[in-house]
């Protein structure tokens, strides 16, 4: 299996696990970060991989984000070249084809969260804590995070988190939709592959389809997306999932799908 520089991965099932491992606080780095969008690339290509979970090692991190080494001399070369290799890790992570999801199982700082943000579901442990610290040192969020964070949240919890440094807990990001679900300490990942699950029942090819409708909300009005969503609806017609799909249905048995 190909290695990725501090990320650990395994795959079960239909399911691969990406495990932030760049200890004590799982700092992500320009070769970490180059090292998940080919992760990503490469999960894209396997057919049998529907879902993709993401969390960190141990129980006190999820990631803290960036190593502020980086950017501690001022250099604006470096500042660019790691603020393209977030943008482009995180994004393709958004683009996944399959449903990504984050157990936040513990801290969750800047791009740490930006990271969790890019995901599709979150799902944070009791003693989970999130901010965007970034303008408390004189940065911003760079990685999506400006741009996420306030679709999920509102405008309001948006600014909170982002201009004034604001820290939540677990039980306040689930209240204010920044997580679905909020687990006890330890029981994330059993959540997480409880929801994979219930992915893997589902068409990959819809699901895939579906996402991109979904997403695609942020960026295009609903007259030119919902001509989008009955084009997809006829191109499923083209695949060999939705005739199994059907066919299974109307025969009482579980589908077999080839995500083709």
């Amino acid at each position: 299996m190909t290695e990725y520089t501090n990320l650990k991965l395994s795959i079960n099932d239909h399911t691969a696990i990406i495990t932030l491992n760049n200890p004590p606080a799982h700092t992500w780095t320009m070769d970490s970060l180059k090292a998940l969008k080919q992760l990503v690339t490469d999960l894209n290509a396997k057919d049998d991989v529907y879902a993709l979970i993401i969390h960190g090692e141990g129980e006190k991190f999820f990631s803290a984000g960036a190593d502020l080494n980086n950017f501690a001399e001022g250099d604006k070369g470096q500042a660019i070249s790691m603020a393209i290799a977030f943008g482009e890790a995180f994004e393709a992570l958004s683009a996944y084809r399959g449903v990504s999801i984050a157990v936040i199982n513990g801290y969750a700082m800047g791009g740490g969260l930006e990271c969790a943000l890019a995901c599709d579901i979150r799902i944070a442990e009791a003693h989970a804590q999130m901010a965007l610290p970034e303008t408390g040192v004189g940065l911003l969020p760079c990685a999506g995070g400006t741009q996420n964070l306030p679709w999920l949240v509102g405008e309001g919890w948006a600014k909170r988190m982002i201009l004034c440094g604001e820290r939540v807990d677990a039980d306040t990001a689930l209240r204010i939709g920044l997580v679905e679900e909020v687990t006890d300490k330890g029981e994330g990942l059993s959540a997480a592959h409880a929801l994979a699950q219930k992915v893997a029942k589902q068409s990959p090819v819809a699901v895939s389809y579906s996402k991109k409708l979904i997403q695609a909300a942020r960026d295009n009005p609903p007259a030119q997306n919902l001509i989008h969503e009955r084009e997809a609806f006829v191109k499923l017609f083209d695949t060999k999932d939705q005739r199994e799909g059907v066919q299974a249905f109307l025969k009482k048995r579980q589908p077999n799908w080839q995500n083709k």
